[in-house]
């Protein structure tokens, strides 16, 4: 598993996002050369409550932004602009999938409202904060549907988690390959290259994710 287990304390600073950023470019001059390319990592608070940040994760699987969003649009309206599990519970499959969605994404946001109504899975936004990372990956992961990827995504894009660091992860493996002038790392490779941001492991990743849009040979100058 690539999660932190750690959990800030009651009363402990945060570091930010900029922050962090700063340290590990005074680390790295592979990260301090994306710092002063891309700017500071900061994340704008996504604005939904967890469950609808799951069934958006969910969405956009193995899909390109722009197609993803148009669905995630149509779903947004297929239940009525209120994405909840009571609203998923009460809307026919055929519904969700005339939005565009795989028979497979239907059965796993219904299987997300399901588990979240019968209390199987605890979405409430104090105990969650209060988890470690490894425990929400867990707990997610018995949603069908929802692998260690798409957790990931959600304690790093949802809960802002500063210590994620998704291995499996295509664009962060070529992103670091590029960052620091290597061959992509395998994920066992990336797990261990990992431990040198540590525990800003998510700000690492990110930078990553920007290694693909900035050094990608493909990219014009």
């Amino acid at each position: 598993m690539s999660t932190s287990a750690e959990v800030i304390p009651s009363g402990a600073r945060r570091v930010s996002h900029a922050q962090a950023s700063k340290i590990l470019a005074s680390r790295s001059p592979a990260v301090a050369g994306l710092v002063a390319a891309c700017g500071p990592m900061r994340l704008e608070a996504s604005g939904l409550s967890h469950f609808a940040a799951l069934v958006r994760s969910i969405v956009h699987q193995q899909l390109a932004g722009s197609a993803a969003s148009a669905i995630h649009a149509r779903v947004h309206s297929a239940l009525q602009s209120a994405v909840s599990p009571e609203t998923v519970a009460a809307t026919e499959r055929d519904v969700l999938r005339s939005a565009g969605l795989s028979n497979a994404k239907v059965a796993s946001i219904c299987d997300l409202a399901a588990k979240v109504l019968d209390g199987t899975v605890n979405l409430e936004p104090r105990r969650v904060g209060r988890m470690p990372d490894e425990a929400v990956v867990a707990e997610l992961c018995k949603v069908k549907g929802i692998g260690v990827w798409t957790a990931q995504m959600f304690l790093l894009f949802q809960l802002r988690r500063l210590d994620v660091w998704p291995v499996g992860d295509l664009g962060v493996r070529r992103g670091y390959g590029l960052a620091f002038g290597v061959a992509a790392p395998s994920p066992s490779e990336l797990e261990d290259l990992g431990d040198q941001f540590r525990p800003y492991r998510s700000v690492a990743a990110w930078y990553c994710w920007r290694a693909c849009e900035v050094l990608s040979p493909r990219r014009k100058p």
